[in-house]
């Protein structure tokens, strides 16, 4: 007599099927649950395939030699040929090493900035002070590039800018022309990237900070712990995954560097240390015309992020257990 379970006989296909319709029934049951939180991500959803899915399909141009008139049809293929143009290209090597100086500054320097701003905003015990101050962290994040560059351009005008008016009534210097200067451009960046930036990102440790358990921090204070000990041994381990989080975002966008700020910043006299992929891609891409040799371009920015998110996101799972994936 047979006494097997029932359904042990089934082929393998049928123990699968149901699972693909109960992950779709699934899928429309939360619909029908919750249609207004599936309404608010629609926009999201709408955003991501009309400006990233839908333009990622003119990629193909990179191996082409496009025209603008032909269009996609008639333009004809050449294979690998771009990119073989843009490795032997004498303004690549520029443009790389660029890159890669500017983003590695901005992580390793703008990444613990909102950390620390989040920190000692957390210690502020006057809730009207402690809000006054976010609020004057936040508003440079509201503000353009150009606006912001400006800013900065005045502070360091040889002409009126407070910092050569500084040099020259204190130490009685000639008035300095420093955006004119290779080696003043780089920290430039990465400082006004600071002052834009900073309170804002710092938004989301400051809720990391307000989950942690005040029991903890009662706890550590009846066994003596001082406050810096508080910060070493319950504040930053519970701030851990986010910190992990939020680092390996940034190293996705690694060469995200910002089309707005580098070219609202430079001129011709610090080319040399400022020309990055983005501002490449406007100058050959959309000034010159050359669409197919931009495109392979960016399609390298994008495989060599990749690679970078991938690599550390791997690290930080075997250093701390946390990753994005």
């Amino acid at each position: 007599m047979d006494r097997s379970p029932p359904g042990a006989t089934l082929p393998a296909q049928a123990l699968t099927k149901p699972h693909k319709v109960r992950r779709t029934k699934s899928l429309l049951g939360n619909i029908r649950r919750h249609p207004q939180l599936y309404l608010l991500a629609l926009p999201g959803v709408l955003f991501l395939i009309l400006f990233r899915v839908v333009p990622g399909a003119g990629s193909i141009i990179a191996w082409q030699d496009y025209n603008i008139f032909a269009g996609f049809a008639q333009s004809p293929w050449v294979g690998w040929q771009n990119f073989q143009e843009m490795f032997q290209n004498t303004f690549f090597d520029r443009i790389f090493r660029n890159s890669l100086i500017i983003g590695f500054q901005r992580v390793l320097f703008s990444f613990p900035a909102p950390i620390i701003l989040a920190l000692l905003l957390n210690e502020v015990r006057n809730r009207r002070y402690q809000r006054s101050i976010q609020t004057l962290a936040y508003f440079p994040h509201f503000l353009s590039w150009v606006i912001v560059s400006q800013i900065f351009l005045n502070l360091l005008s040889p002409d009126g800018g407070i910092l050569n008016v500084i040099r020259e009534n204190l130490f009685g210097l000639e008035p300095r022309f420093f955006m004119i200067e290779p080696r003043v451009f780089r920290p430039v960046v990465v400082i006004s990237y600071i002052w834009k930036q900073a309170g804002f990102d710092s938004i989301i440790y400051l809720a990391a900070l307000s989950a942690i358990d005040p029991q903890l921090y009662e706890a550590a204070s009846i066994d003596g712990a001082s406050r810096w000990t508080q910060l070493w041994r319950i504040t930053l381990p519970s701030l851990l995954p986010t910190i992990v989080t939020l680092f390996l975002i940034g190293i996705g966008r690694f060469l995200e560097i910002g089309f707005d700020q580098i070219w609202t910043l430079s001129n011709p006299l610090v080319w040399e240390v400022a020309d990055i992929f983005d501002t490449y891609v406007y100058r050959v891409g959309l000034l010159e015309g050359a669409y197919s040799i931009t495109t392979a371009v960016n399609l390298f920015k994008a495989a060599l992020s990749f690679v970078l998110i991938f690599f550390t996101n791997a690290l930080a799972k075997r250093t701390t257990g946390t990753g994005v994936f």
